[in-house]
């Protein structure tokens, strides 16, 4: 029995070691899933399922609009001294979610078959 728990202690501590390298791992896998087109970490999936055509252009241009925004900031943030710190805890977390609900919105048009214009010259895509 003493020589099972000695095992399993061991076991634990490893774990407890390799810690950091399962968070960095974490964090890949979390910025790769923001990056491409679902599984999505601050959109969901099915919010536009049930709008029409219309609703669908009408939320993709406030989606766009608000995406520009959020760039806009984030460069101006950036300029400044500290500016990288005041960007990621100011306006990238917004901007990541405007990303995903754009995507989810560009992906609901496509699988509606719907013929929404482009956004604007101004949009960051």
């Amino acid at each position: 029995m003493r020589g099972r728990m000695v095992m399993l202690w061991d076991l634990f501590g490893d774990l407890l070691a390799a810690r950091p390298l399962r968070l960095a791992v974490l964090c890949a896998l979390l910025t790769g899933c923001a990056s491409s087109d679902g599984p999505y970490v601050f959109a969901d999936a099915g919010k536009y399922q049930f709008h029409n055509c219309e609703q669908l252009a009408t939320a993709s241009k406030q989606k766009h609009e608000r995406q520009r925004e959020l760039k806009e900031l984030i460069d101006k943030a950036e300029q400044g001294a500290g500016g990288q710190i005041v960007s990621v805890l100011a306006y990238r977390s917004d901007y990541m979610a405007v990303n995903e609900e754009v995507q989810v919105i560009d992906s609901t048009v496509r699988e509606k078959k719907c013929a929404v214009s482009p956004p604007g010259k101004g949009a960051p895509r």
